[in-house]
C-alpha cells in the first residue's frame, strides 16, 4: 500500500470516527501537525461539485379528483389539495 493510500485511509477513518483530529492521532500514534497537513492537502485535492438537480417525473395516476400527487425518484410522493396556489407550488418546487 502506498503512503498516499495509507493517508487517505486514515483520513476517511478519522472522518467516520466522530473523534477530534487530536484524539484520532493519539489513538493511532500519529503526529497531529502532520495529520493536519494530510487533511488540508486531501481537502485541497477534492473536487467541489455544485449541487445537482434531481430529476422529477410526474406520472398520471388514478386518484381522487381533489388531490394533486407528485412522485419523485424512489418512493417520494407529495400530495397537495387542488386549492394550493400555483405561485406557492412554484416556490416549493424551486426549493426542492
Amino acid at each position: 500500500m502506498s503512503s498516499s493510500e495509507a493517508r487517505r485511509i486514515h483520513i476517511e477513518a478519522w472522518q467516520t470516527s466522530g473523534m477530534s483530529q487530536a484524539a484520532y492521532c493519539r489513538k493511532h500514534d500519529l503526529n497531529t501537525k502532520t495529520f493536519g497537513n494530510w487533511v488540508r492537502k486531501h481537502r485541497a485535492g477534492q473536487v467541489i461539485r455544485p449541487p445537482a438537480l434531481v430529476p422529477l417525473t410526474i406520472k398520471p395516476m388514478s386518484m381522487p379528483a381533489n388531490t394533486l400527487r407528485l412522485r419523485g425518484r424512489g418512493d417520494h410522493v407529495l400530495e397537495l389539495p387542488p386549492t394550493v396556489s400555483p405561485h406557492w407550488l412554484g416556490e416549493l418546487l424551486k426549493c426542492l
